[in-house]
């Protein structure tokens, strides 16, 4: 049995990962611990008091008692707003109080970007404009070429939660650019794991979700692969 833990920041869209295990349908296990949210605002400060050392460190004791064998922090936003070095800083400091390798949801994307062979990406984001701009420089750190960044205005996770089928696909409609290789949907707040086919056949290509590319990322450090072509082109090869 593979074992990978998810820090997870209130509860919004929590449920994707027990949606993902069972797509995957193997024994890969994927135990979410909810982590203190403080202020539910898509705002720079309380991000970056959401993402606090102190505030993931609480939380993963419970996930080695789960038998993790990886911890990702399950927060885009949490962790971009940071920049490039400073999020680094933070999967450092998580991976020291966990004992375990350990990334969070912004590197996920970056890597998952490189994975599927990708230079040039749009985002669709449902962040207001200024915390959207943060995830462009972000990727551009990496590398990434982002060629149109789509920002929502929705300040809480709470309300990103509550979007459904319809909201999704037109915000990747809406955010998608003809020279984009992937759009990227970067909310963990937000469902997208149910819906990851049907996005991809709408957009005519990739589309790489938080919360998909989270459970990835965790697979990635393990070193444990899976091929569930239902979570979308970077879960239908072995990367």
């Amino acid at each position: 049995m593979t074992t990978v833990g998810f820090l997870y920041p209130g509860y919004s869209a929590e449920d994707d990962y027990p949606r993902i295990e069972m797509m995957i349908d193997t024994d890969i296990r994927l135990p979410v611990v909810h982590t203190d949210i403080g202020e539910d605002a898509h705002r720079v400060d309380a991000l970056l008091r959401m993402g606090a050392d102190e505030r993931l460190a609480d939380g993963v004791g419970e996930l080695r008692l789960a038998g993790a064998e990886a911890v990702v922090w399950a927060c885009t936003s949490g962790s971009f707003v940071y920049g490039w070095d400073g999020a680094k800083e933070q999967t450092r400091s998580l991976a020291g109080s966990a004992g375990l390798p350990a990334s969070s949801t912004s590197f996920a994307f970056a890597h998952a970007v490189q994975a599927l062979g990708a230079r040039r990406v749009a985002v669709a984001a449902t962040y207001p404009e200024d915390v959207t701009g943060y995830f462009t420089t972000f990727l551009k750190a990496a590398g990434i070429e982002v060629v149109a960044d789509r920002a929502s205005g929705i300040i809480t996770a709470a309300e990103v939660g509550t979007w459904g089928r319809d909201e999704v696909l037109a915000l990747a409609r809406a955010g998608d650019h003809p020279d984009a290789e992937v759009v990227l949907m970067p909310d963990t707040a937000l469902h997208t794991v149910a819906w990851l086919p049907e996005l991809e056949e709408a957009l005519g290509k990739p589309v790489l979700t938080a919360n998909q590319v989270t459970v990835w990322e965790g697979l990635r450090l393990v070193e444990r692969k899976a091929r569930a072509p239902k979570l979308g082109t970077l879960f239908a090869t072995r990367h």
